[in-house]
């Protein structure tokens, strides 16, 4: 007995030290596997941590956040916009993130809380065809949109998190009564509805409608899968909600029991290969100094993006859903 005793606890205590050796983080990912897939994995061949991804919509996986709460089996919260971080941040299910995470970003681009951080950015643009528009016509800002000159010729997906999100930054800079004047201007000049940013790109490219609310790096994913396009992004020049520049961020849960590989996670989105990634894989603006965007792209800092707390988004994204459906949009 004493020697099948020995036997069992030295079983246990090897089992023990293999798992303590075993790193693994739980990814809730609300950006797709199409556009980070290949970055996640070169974070598991470089550092050897193990990742499991669950991929979903960052809306969906932050009402998931919130509902598991102290259970969740996530490790980190990854998604495209800082609205769905806000909400997740407000129920105080992130750490505060350490500052050498944190001076690595430009605080205008993360929670003023430091409990998300901004790991790539997405400016909002009017996409457009030379054809279609002269460059005269274009809106210096997205109020613009709602001239009747416009009737039947904008492209938007109003059920999109970016839109969404938009929308919320507009309620947070220009107030509810002005937000719901404008979706219900833009409603009167009966927009052409799509599923998202890729499908709109695709509808001025082939001259479907004449211009289209998006984020800008669609058109340039879509020139850089077929070789060419007749579309143009057009940045709005003077600082609105449409001129938008949105992180892409990441937070770490409190209830995970890995904080460590969770924050290295966080740290590799972060790092010089990652942001290079962003400006050269998926053409988003890299947020890190020293890493340069894609030439296709003006410099972050010649745009000129409306003033906005961030983490004010999360409060005001209900709200917006529900002036977009009471415009009729949805």
């Amino acid at each position: 007995m004493r020697r099948i005793f020995t036997l069992a606890l030295a079983a246990a205590l090897l089992a023990s030290a293999c798992s303590s050796d075993d790193s693994s983080i739980t990814v809730y990912s609300g950006r797709s596997e199409e556009l980070v897939g290949p970055l996640i994995d070169r974070f598991i061949d470089e550092t050897g941590i193990d990742v499991a991804v669950r991929y979903g919509g960052s809306a969906e996986l932050a009402a998931t956040l919130r509902e598991e709460g102290g259970n969740t089996p996530a490790d980190v919260f990854f998604a495209q916009d800082p609205a769905s971080l806000g909400t997740v941040a407000l129920q105080g299910l992130f750490i505060e993130l350490p500052a050498d995470i944190l001076r690595t970003v430009d605080p205008g681009f993360s929670d003023t809380a430091g409990r998300w951080v901004g790991t790539s950015g997405r400016v909002r643009t009017l996409v457009y065809r030379n054809d279609d528009v002269a460059s005269a016509d274009l809106p210096a800002t997205v109020a613009d949109l709602t001239d009747p000159k416009w009737k039947g010729r904008i492209g938007i997906a109003p059920g999109n998190g970016s839109f969404l999100a938009f929308v919320a930054a507009m309620i947070v800079i220009e107030g509810e009564d002005a937000t719901r004047d404008w979706l219900e201007g833009l409603a009167a000049n009966d927009p052409v509805t799509y599923s998202g940013n890729s499908v709109i790109v695709a509808a001025v490219d082939d001259g479907e409608v004449d211009v289209g609310l998006v984020n800008h790096y669609y058109l340039l994913r879509r020139i850089d899968e077929l070789g060419t396009s007749d579309a143009v992004n057009h940045f709005f020049p003077e600082p609105n909600p449409g001129g938008l520049v949105m992180p892409a961020g990441a937070g770490v849960l409190a209830a995970s029991d890995n904080q460590a590989d969770a924050l290295e996670f966080v740290r590799y989105l972060l790092s010089a290969d990652a942001q290079a990634f962003f400006a050269d894989e998926t053409f988003e603006y890299p947020l890190v100094a020293g890493v340069p965007a894609n030439p296709a792209l003006p410099p972050l800092q010649l745009l000129n993006p409306p003033t906005l707390d961030l983490s004010q988004l999360a409060g005001a994204l209900d709200r917006a859903t529900d002036l977009v459906a009471e415009a009729g949009l949805l």
